[in-house]
């Protein structure tokens, strides 16, 4: 039997085997947390973005549209290519950087590079708390003072939460992928050196899924 370190490890694969299955596993329109987090990103001046889990380019072609400055980085080699392309395709290659990246590894940028930092569903999927830890904290290190950093993650309200196969704390694995849900205690813990913003609730995908949506801001 795997290891749960083993099950982790092995979980990172399966975003590549399902985007060589499907051409747009999450679809081609924009999440609505990032038609959010435009708005949110004009309303506080920035023009420069991280995407983190950036996929096959939905979020990140529709913030290139949108007039943002975008680096993506995406673990799976497929995601990144597929991106790179559409970037061509659509005309917004000058606006797009796509780049290979396991974000559990130290992000390979500057301090103070971004104005804005955004992620939908990637910090509760295959990461532990002292892996999540170390994201934020690099999160932080790459953007600006009074940057703003959004993302979302599935919460405990989300029907999928407690079903699966319990790895630990509130990470579950269900149907290989693993999925780390986050109450508001958990958000808490992870935005202590930022500012919270705003927290909201929304609903994505036919199930649905339950999301927190977290805007948050650098303050040093």
């Amino acid at each position: 039997m795997a290891s749960n370190n083993e099950k982790y490890i092995d979980n990172q694969l399966k975003w590549e085997n399902s985007y060589n299955t499907v051409e747009d596993f999450f679809g081609k329109s924009p999440s609505e947390a990032a038609v959010k987090a435009a708005k949110v990103f004009k309303d506080n001046q920035v023009t420069s973005i991280l995407e983190l889990g950036g996929g096959q380019g939905r979020d990140t072609l529709y913030f290139a549209r949108e007039g943002f400055q975008v680096y993506v980085l995406d673990y799976a080699a497929k995601g990144i290519k597929d991106i790179k392309q559409k970037a061509v395709d659509h005309n917004l290659s000058n606006r797009v950087t796509a780049i290979q990246h396991n974000v559990k590894e130290p992000l390979t940028f500057a301090d103070d590079s971004f104005d804005g930092c955004f992620s939908h569903l990637l910090c509760c999927m295959n990461f532990k708390t002292e892996e999540l830890d170390f994201l934020f904290k690099e999160i932080k290190r790459i953007l600006k003072n009074g940057g703003i950093n959004i993302y979302t993650v599935r919460n405990k309200k989300d029907p999928h939460f407690g079903t699966g196969t319990h790895l630990e704390g509130n990470i579950y694995n269900i149907s290989d992928f693993i999925i780390h849900f986050f109450d508001r205690k958990t958000i808490e813990r992870f935005s202590e050196s930022f500012q919270i913003l705003q927290v909201e609730e929304l609903e994505e995908g036919d199930l649905p899924r339950r999301i927190y949506n977290v805007v948050l801001r650098n303050e040093t």
